[in-house]
């Protein structure tokens, strides 16, 4: 039983997909969400539904590869309830699917500016409400199981994946003293926005579903356990570990 009353979490694009569902599980076991996300109208409709579930939840406009608007939206975040406990670095952004040998270095750094940089800025900004409060906390990576499996025709989008496990391992040997928690998450196959041209096309999705143990693709609600698991204070000793959620498809 996870109790998460009083307890505040920032979650970056958790407006939809994997990070609603993250930000369900979060006040369903009684804390309160403030949403980052870029497009207001998904912000309005998120936090109805996480008030329908009987949570209380603030959106934020925010692009989080914009270091002035992760700095600002991270004060507003603490005003708004304040005090934070926690931040979920889930805004990310797919690669365009040119070839790598005709990649053009500007798509390359618009990918690395969302999946890398905008998760170096969300994390740093709110370690530095955690290590002032002097209460502890957690902050969470979202990655991929593309950090794991070749990415071909993804490399931007892999390897930034990858880079954040590194930057996850940095964090929680260097935060460790302030009781500072941070783990990454690698989601497999899971039917969102992001990766809905994979979900439509037959053959791919065939061919994923065939290579998953549990013969299917996940539903963004099958992350809300694992939301409220990773935002728990009670789980002092769990920090610096990659937590995969993606039906066995990278051990099989």
């Amino acid at each position: 039983m996870i109790d998460l009353s009083g307890k505040v979490f920032v979650v970056t694009g958790g407006n939809g997909g994997i990070g609603l569902g993250m930000a369900e599980g979060i006040v369903m076991a009684g804390g309160s969400v403030v949403i980052w996300g870029r497009n207001e109208t998904k912000n309005v409709d998120a936090v109805a539904r996480l008030e329908e579930l009987g949570g209380q939840a603030t959106a934020l406009v925010c692009d989080v590869s914009d270091e002035q608007q992760v700095i600002e939206t991270t004060r507003r975040s603490v005003e708004a309830y304040g005090r934070l406990d926690g931040l979920f670095a889930n805004a990310g952004r797919g690669s365009t699917g040119t070839p790598f040998l005709e990649l053009p270095l500007e798509e390359w750094r618009t990918v690395m500016a969302t999946n890398l940089d905008g998760v170096f800025l969300s994390l740093r900004e709110a370690a530095k409400v955690l290590v002032e409060q002097g209460e502890g906390g957690s902050l969470v990576a979202v990655s991929s199981t593309s950090a794991i499996h070749g990415a071909a025709g993804n490399e931007a989008y892999g390897t930034a994946k990858t880079a954040l496990n590194g930057l996850v391992r940095a964090l929680a040997v260097g935060l460790a003293r302030y009781q500072i928690r941070v783990n990454s998450l690698l989601p497999g196959w899971t039917i969102t926005d992001l990766a809905s041209g994979g979900y439509q096309s037959d053959v791919f999705r065939e061919a994923t579903v065939k290579r998953t143990p549990v013969r299917r693709w996940a539903d963004p609600t099958e992350f809300r356990e694992v939301g409220a698991f990773l935002a728990d204070p009670t789980q002092t000793y769990h920090t610096g570990q990659e937590v995969c959620v993606d039906g066995g498809y990278t051990v099989f």
